[in-house]
């Protein structure tokens, strides 16, 4: 199956918005959840593409905490190479909805990363049941695939940034990216929009870079 860009425009006419995502995070879940209330809202198309933190992270392995290391060298891998043989198998189409399966059983519901939460969000899916085995494929048949949607996402943003990467058309046609925003609970409603509306106004300022502040709490899942 080929590969998916970002640039073709949604035959809905509505103005994309191009959302890479690893599945273990729980960072790009909030926002995931709030950018799908945005197009509640706002005239926007959101597509789905997959990076990894585990890819993101090769090179920097040993300046990472040993509890880090640990997370991505057994929980990264599994769901996003699962992902990655859905999206190629089966079509873009079904990334949106595994996404949501993957991301209420690991992080609403607790359940975490672990073989039985993605096996389980499969069925919630109706995907077959053996996407399964790629869990532990070590040598993965499309590993090529998934590291060239990571690239196509992180190319926009830089190195020194994580998940999520969200893509939009700039004003004169050429794509913005950031990544994030980061936030917690995710908005609702008028919130959801407005920050929506504020995200891209900052994000089209020619020079800008970052806008930071410290996390004190970790991510709410209670309204989701």
């Amino acid at each position: 199956m080929p590969e998916t860009t970002a640039t073709a425009t949604p035959s809905s006419g509505r103005t994309p918005v191009d959302f890479w995502f690893d599945p273990l995070c729980p960072w790009a879940w909030m926002t995931s959840r709030w950018v799908l209330e945005v197009e509640k809202l706002r005239d926007i198309e959101v597509r789905w593409h997959i990076m990894s933190l585990a890819v993101l992270n090769e090179s920097r392995m040993d300046e990472l905490p040993e509890e880090y290391r640990e997370m991505l060298a057994t929980q990264a891998w599994p769901p996003v190479r699962v992902v990655t043989a859905a999206w190629q198998k089966h079509g873009e189409q079904v990334l949106g909805p595994l996404y949501t399966a993957l991301g209420t059983r690991f992080h609403n519901r607790g359940e975490g990363a672990t073989r039985e939460a993605i096996a389980a969000a499969l069925e919630d899916t109706g995907l077959p049941a053996d996407l399964i085995d790629y869990a532990d494929q070590e040598d993965f048949e499309f590993d090529a695939e998934l590291r060239a949607s990571h690239k196509e996402g992180i190319e926009k943003v830089g190195q020194d940034v994580g998940t999520p990467i969200i893509a939009v058309p700039g004003p004169d046609g050429e794509q913005i990216a950031f990544f994030g925003p980061v936030v917690t609970p995710a908005p609702k409603g008028e919130q959801a929009a407005r920050l929506w509306d504020g995200t891209l106004a900052v994000a089209s300022i020619p020079g800008f870079y970052e806008l930071k502040r410290t996390r004190t709490v970790g991510p709410d899942f209670s309204n989701l």
